[in-house]
C-alpha cells in the first residue's frame, strides 16, 4: 500500500467508530429520537435500541435483558452471535467478500448443491439466490409468468397471504392495507378463500400459470393449510399446466422441525413435490440471503440468461454464512430440537386460562387469546423480559431461535398468566378512559 493510500486510509477514531462514539452511553429514549430524526418512519417508533445478544438473550441500550422468542421474525435459527456463524462470516469477507454474477464461487456451488440434497430435487432442479425473502418471491413471480400463453396468465394466491412488499410480491399479498397505497400492482392476480378445495378445483383451469401458497400462513397468526390441501393443490395444478409455487420463507430451513414444511405434518404425510419453493429468513442464521429452488429440467429452464438477475444474490459471504447454518442445524440435530421444544411450548399453551387455540409446527407457533389484548401482551412481555409480537388483535407468535432450551420455554410458560393479566388491565383502562380508544393497534 502507498504511503498516500496510507495516510487517505480513515483510521478507526476518525471513521465508523467515531459516528458510533457519539451514540455512546445513550439510553433507549435517546437513542430513539435520534432513531425518528434520521430515519423514515416505515416501521413507527421501535420498541426498543438492541446493543447485543448471545444465544437466545438480547439486551438493549439500558442494559434489560430479554428473552427472544421472535428470532428477528423467523430469522435467527441459531440464535444471536453464534461463534461458528460468526467465524465463517469473518473468514470468508477476509478472503472474499463479493464478486458479482459474472463470476461464482465454492461457497456458491456448494449452497446449491446442498439446498438441492435437502429438498430431494430431481435430477435437473436449480437454485437461484436473491437478498431476501420478498426478492425470492419476485423471482417466482416471474417464473409464473415465464410459465403463461396467450391463453394463461392468471396466478392464483389465497387470502390472508403475505408474499413481501415488492410489487409483484405485493401483487401476491393479500392484505388491502398493504396493497392498496400502491396500486395499480401487476395485474392477473386472483386471491381465492384459504383453505378451500373446492374453491381451488374451481379457479384453476387451463388460464392458470401458477398457484402461490404458505404452507403455513405467518403473518395472520400462524395458520397451517388444512390437511389434504397441498395434496389437492398438486393434483390440481399438474392436471391443468399451473405451476405449484411454494412459498417458505417463514417456515423453510428448519422452522417447522423439517427442513421445508411442504416435507412435513402440513403435507398430510403425502409425498409433494412443488414446481418451486422460496427460501430466505433462517437460511442466512441472520445474515441476508434468498433463494428460489425450481424442480426438474423443464420448470428449472423457465428463467433463461438475462431473464433475471441480482448484483448481490449468492456473493460468498451470504452464501458462507447459509452453509454453516445448514451445518449447524444438521450437525446439532436442531429439526428434532425444534420439534420437541415447540410441543412443549403447545402443549403447555393450551394450558393457559386465556389461550383459545394453539397452532403451528416445530418453533414456528400462534396462539389465540379470548379478548383483544395482544398488543398491550405485547408491551407487557417485552416489561417482562420477554420477545413476541402480535400478528392481530387477539393473536400472538412465537418465532424463537431453534436453539431455545426447554427451560427457557418454561420461563415464558410460567410468565405468560401474569402477562395476559397486566395486558388485560392495561387493555381495561384504556378503553375506561375513552371508549373510542384503538388500545389494540398492533405493533410494527
Amino acid at each position: 500500500m502507498s504511503e498516500a493510500i496510507q495516510q487517505a486510509t480513515p483510521q478507526p477514531a476518525a471513521g465508523s467508530a467515531a459516528e458510533l462514539a457519539s451514540l455512546d452511553g445513550l439510553h433507549n429514549q435517546e437513542l430513539l429520537a435520534r432513531y425518528n430524526q434520521s430515519l423514515m418512519g416505515v416501521f413507527g417508533t421501535p420498541q426498543r435500541v438492541l446493543v447485543r445478544g448471545n444465544g437466545c438473550t438480547v439486551w438493549d441500550a439500558d442494559g434489560k435483558e430479554y428473552l427472544d422468542l421472535l428470532g428477528g421474525i423467523a430469522v435467527n435459527a441459531l440464535g444471536h452471535a453464534d461463534p461458528f456463524i460468526t467465524s465463517i462470516i469473518s473468514s470468508q469477507l477476509s478472503t472474499l467478500g463479493h464478486i458479482s454474477n459474472f463470476f461464482t464461487s465454492p461457497t456458491q456451488i456448494a449452497l446449491a448443491e446442498k439446498l438441492l440434497e435437502l429438498a430431494q430435487a430431481p435430477a435437473g432442479s436449480k437454485v437461484f439466490f436473491a437478498n431476501s425473502g420478498t426478492e425470492a418471491n419476485e423471482a417466482a413471480f416471474k417464473l409464473a409468468r415465464r410459465n403463461s400463453t396467450a391463453t394463461r396468465k392468471r396466478i392464483i394466491a389465497l387470502d390472508g397471504a403475505f408474499h413481501g412488499r415488492t410489487m409483484g410480491a405485493l401483487a401476491l399479498t393479500a392484505k388491502q392495507a398493504y396493497r392498496e397505497p400502491f396500486e395499480p400492482l401487476p395485474g392477473g392476480v386472483e386471491h381465492i378463500p384459504f383453505g378451500d378445495v373446492d374453491a381451488l378445483r374451481t379457479a384453476v383451469d387451463g388460464t392458470v400459470a401458477a398457484v402461490v401458497l404458505e404452507p403455513i400462513q405467518g403473518e395472520v397468526g400462524v395458520r397451517p393449510l388444512p390437511a389434504g390441501y397441498l395434496k389437492a393443490a398438486r393434483e390440481i395444478t399438474r392436471e391443468a399446466g399451473a405451476l405449484l409455487i411454494l412459498d417458505e420463507v417463514q417456515t423453510g430451513v428448519g422452522r417447522t422441525g423439517n427442513w421445508f414444511a411442504y416435507q412435513g405434518s402440513v403435507a398430510g404425510g403425502e409425498d409433494i413435490l412443488p414446481d418451486a419453493i422460496t427460501l430466505a429468513k433462517g437460511l442466512g442464521g441472520g445474515f441476508p440471503i434468498g433463494a428460489m429452488v425450481t424442480f426438474g429440467e423443464q420448470v428449472s429452464t423457465l428463467l433463461t440468461a438475462g431473464q433475471h438477475g441480482t448484483t448481490f444474490g449468492g456473493n460468498p459471504v451470504a452464501t458462507a454464512a447459509a452453509l454453516a447454518t445448514l451445518h449447524s442445524i444438521e450437525s446439532r440435530q436442531l429439526l428434532q430440537h425444534a420439534n420437541d421444544v415447540g410441543a412443549q411450548l403447545r402443549a403447555a399453551l393450551a394450558g393457559i386460562d386465556g389461550v383459545t387455540e394453539v397452532r403451528g409446527e416445530g418453533l414456528l407457533i400462534g396462539f389465540d387469546l379470548a379478548e383483544e389484548i395482544a398488543a398491550p401482551a405485547v408491551r407487557a412481555a417485552l416489561e417482562a423480559g420477554f420477545i413476541i409480537n402480535n400478528p392481530g388483535p387477539r393473536t400472538l407468535r412465537l418465532a424463537p431461535p431453534l436453539i431455545l432450551t426447554g427451560t427457557q420455554a418454561e420461563a415464558f410458560i410460567q410468565a405468560l398468566p401474569a402477562i395476559l393479566a397486566a395486558a388485560a388491565e392495561t387493555a381495561a383502562a384504556a378503553n375506561s378512559a375513552d371508549p373510542n380508544t384503538d388500545a389494540q393497534k398492533d405493533t410494527p
